[in-house]
């Protein structure tokens, strides 16, 4: 099936580095699944407001330089088997298009490039506590 993104989704990867933008439409293009991204590029204002309700552990997010994105399934959904299926077509979609692109699921993994196993089993093999499913960035190793 061909999903296209709509204009919210457009509008949340403005200001966003060209490379995971192409992540992204690689991963809408080969997806399975419809899914929106509903943040990109943030202000330091937006990522304060964030930290301060506990939806953010950070004030130095990769939010604030345009090198991460959230995405969610549509129709929405916050269930972690819902994110599976995604998180396994960013990885497919950064080996694609050859970014190196870190997610939410395992903080530990710094490149999914080199990831052989399913998104299930990349969270399952987290030893944090703390998953953001909804977030991939491009890794701080070569960005």
């Amino acid at each position: 099936m061909s999903y296209s993104f709509s204009r919210r989704s457009l509008r949340n990867l403005d200001g966003v580095h060209p490379d995971l933008v192409a992540v992204a439409h690689e991963a809408l293009r080969i997806s399975d699944k419809d899914f929106m991204v509903i943040d990109g590029l943030r202000t330091i204002h937006e990522q304060r407001l964030l930290f301060k309700k506990g939806k953010s552990q950070t004030l130095k997010s990769r939010h604030l330089t345009g090198h991460a994105i959230d995405i969610v399934p549509y129709p929405v959904s916050w269930d972690f088997d819902d994110f599976y299926p995604l998180g396994n077509t960013f990885i497919q979609a950064c080996k694609n298009v050859n970014v190196p692109l870190r997610w939410g699921g395992n903080w530990q993994v710094h490149d999914l490039r080199e990831w052989q196993d399913s998104a299930e089993g990349l969270v399952q093999s987290y030893k944090g506590s703390f998953y953001d499913l909804p977030h991939f960035e491009l890794s701080s190793r070569y960005y």
